[in-house]
């Protein structure tokens, strides 16, 4: 329900901002790129949680690691285009990805479950079909854990700063010898810090441990057609102006950036370019619902890093502006897991056949309960393990069978108990049809259990027609 009212809301400002910038006519919204005077004054006020970390910062060996990791899986054609649904319609997206992570997790986005290709954690039995996948899963791993020291280390700084008012920044421009990276020393405005409360051990741990990356690719010279960014002109973008889904509340979200540039790259950086250089990728960044503050664009170079700290991703959108060459990045996040873990929806199924037994007799299976609240937990169930799982699985997840089959046996398990569902619907169909129902409970039952069928038989015939 919440999260209901948060997108009408954003909605509504959109619109608004949509009716705003019509007014405006051709006259776009102003943006910065590194190489404008007023460029890290506004990174300072409206965009301190922006945290960037240039190449030279990475150790040497963990960039070798990770770089040919990128390369291995688009060699075994690890990543694709997902179909991800908007508004009821289906789009591919323009970026080929692949979902690594903790096993038995799950990240959904835009309608669409994506399925961890496990990396190699210790207590578990993952085979991969090569050698070569299983190092790639394990470079990705190594910079999991890398990563989730430096967003620890920027969480502290920030609280720091906050606490202590530390004005002291450090902003270095690359095109101009100071490059374009606000170190966790970066001071926050009062117009973001807002009433600073002491973290322990935990809250940052929760908000840096990170679960699962989500690993992007595009060659853009190879898309017959980019969308142009509509506001400020920044001009091709790979990824729309949008907000992480599905992640802890107020967690970093970590990115390593590699895109596979040449010297005709490096080179067509031409100073009477007005804006961003349409050569090199950048990440894009503005302030949600908000046609005043500018927005920012960002060069990212091979081996950069960037992190969104605390409410930056809620409070802010972010945008990819693709460049001339290919390139990869692996987009590290707290996923929120309360709902999108093998071991949650498992327990789930064991919660619902609670209320089925068997006959020691006869084997006959019967309900152990018709009450209303019982029935309707059970079918919630029901459809959870079948439109968010199994059907989510088998529409897309099946693609990662070639490079491990981990997820066989629990998508196995989780059929046997969606069989045992669907017996459970029946029984309760054949029981309040009995005339010794008591009339109040059996109209109570059957009330709930009609909504929930109903919303059965429209999500089927909406993912026949998918």
């Amino acid at each position: 329900g919440g999260t209901m009212k948060r997108r009408a809301g954003e909605w509504e400002k959109e619109l608004k901002k949509k009716k705003l910038l019509e007014e405006l006519g051709e006259n776009q919204l102003p943006y910065l790129t590194p190489a404008d005077a007023d460029f890290h004054q506004l990174w300072k006020t409206k965009y301190s949680k922006l945290i960037f970390r240039k190449s030279d910062t990475v150790p040497e060996e963990l960039h070798r690691m990770v770089q040919e990791s990128f390369l291995t899986l688009r060699e075994h054609n690890c990543f694709f285009q997902d179909l991800v649904r908007i508004k009821g319609k289906d789009f591919l997206t323009p970026v080929s990805r692949i979902l690594i992570g903790n096993p038995g997790c799950t990240y959904k986005y835009l309608n669409t479950r994506l399925f961890t290709v496990p990396w190699p954690t210790e207590g578990y039995d993952i085979k991969y079909c090569s050698p070569q996948i299983h190092d790639a899963c394990k470079a990705l791993m190594r910079l999991n854990d890398y990563l989730h020291v430096e967003a620890v280390k920027a969480l502290q700084g920030q609280n720091l700063f906050e606490t202590k008012e530390i004005k002291d920044t450090t902003v270095i421009d690359r095109e101009q010898n100071v490059a374009t990276s606000l170190t966790e020393q970066g001071s926050v405005s009062k117009d973001q810090s807002g009433v600073c409360v002491p973290e322990d051990d935990r809250s940052l741990k929760n908000r840096t441990s990170y679960n699962l990356t989500l690993l992007n690719y595009m060659d853009p010279l190879q898309m017959l057609y980019l969308k142009q960014e509509p506001y400020f002109g920044m001009g091709n973008m790979a990824v729309s102006w949008h907000h992480d889904e599905n992640l802890v509340e107020r967690s970093v979200v970590a990115v390593y950036s590699y895109s596979c540039e040449d010297s005709a790259v490096e080179e067509s950086n031409e100073q009477e370019l007005k804006g961003r250089d349409p050569a090199v990728w950048h990440v894009g960044l503005k302030v949600a619902w908000d046609i005043e503050t500018p927005g920012l664009a960002i060069p990212l170079h091979q081996g950069d890093i960037y992190l969104m700290l605390d409410d930056l991703n809620m409070t802010h959108q972010h945008c990819v502006l693709a460049g001339l060459s290919p390139r990869f990045s692996s987009t590290h996040r707290v996923a929120d897991s309360s709902r999108g873990t093998l071991e949650y929806i498992l327990g789930q199924c064991e919660l619902a056949l609670q209320n089925l037994q068997t006959d020691s007799d006869s084997m006959a299976l019967s309900l152990k309960s018709l009450e209303a609240a019982v029935v309707k937990q059970v079918e919630e169930i029901h459809n959870e393990v079948e439109f968010e799982w199994l059907r989510q699985f088998w529409f897309q997840g099946k693609r990662y069978l070639k490079y491990t089959d981990w997820w066989l046996k629990p998508m196995a398990k989780l059929e046997e108990f969606w069989r045992k569902m669907e017996i459970m619907t029946s029984l309760v169909l054949s029981e309040v049809r009995k005339e010794q129902q008591i009339e109040e409970q059996r109209n109570e039952t059957i009330s709930c259990f009609l909504l929930l069928l109903k919303e059965r038989q429209k999500l089927r015939k909406e993912w026949t027609a998918r």
